[in-house]
């Protein structure tokens, strides 16, 4: 088998990533429209994640974050985002590289992302990501990480599973 010099893989995972990064801006800009709502999977412990201690205590490994009524100061950069939340009726600031996703969905017209973790700091740099396992899917709502951070109807959502995530690799000449 020849090997990838192009490294297709990279290329559509940080296209995909630019979806997201995309999504936000135009919420940044000018808010969400419609139903329009964003749930948003992270991996705490990944390198440039900036969260309180208390959640980073409570979700050590991964958190579900929701952009629908309560969330202020949006600001997105080339490589994550930050934003303001709500936590026990404290506002928290949090600070998430696209790296870090693990997935991004958009309830009100049935669209999700899913990527592959990232495991080390190296491959969390947009140039050197991971092997792309996403692709868009249905989803349902996911569980919210706190009840004060989504609506209420969200917080009693339970996941279903939708879709399926298929590696690149499959399709790949051996």
């Amino acid at each position: 088998m020849s090997k990838d010099a192009l490294r297709y893989d990279k290329m559509v995972e940080a296209a995909l990533r630019g979806v997201v990064r995309e999504a936000l801006g135009r919420a940044a800009k000018s808010g969400l429209p419609g139903a329009h709502h964003f749930y948003i999977t992270f991996r705490t412990g990944m390198p440039g994640v900036a969260i309180p201690d208390y959640l980073r205590e409570k979700y050590p490994e991964e958190m579900t974050i929701v952009l629908e009524h309560q969330f202020w100061d949006l600001a997105i950069e080339n490589d994550g985002f930050g934003v303001t939340l709500s936590f026990q009726n404290r506002p928290e600031r949090l600070t998430i590289p696209f790296a870090a996703i693990t997935a991004f969905a958009d309830p009100s017209v049935k669209f999700g992302l899913q990527f592959q973790p990232v495991e080390d700091a190296e491959a969390a740099l947009p140039a050197s990501s991971q092997p792309v396992a996403a692709r868009p899917t249905e989803t349902k709502p996911l569980p919210a990480a706190s009840p004060e951070a989504a609506s209420p109807d969200a917080a009693k959502a339970k996941p279903e599973k939708s879709g399926e995530v298929v590696a690149l690799d499959a399709f790949r000449k051996k």
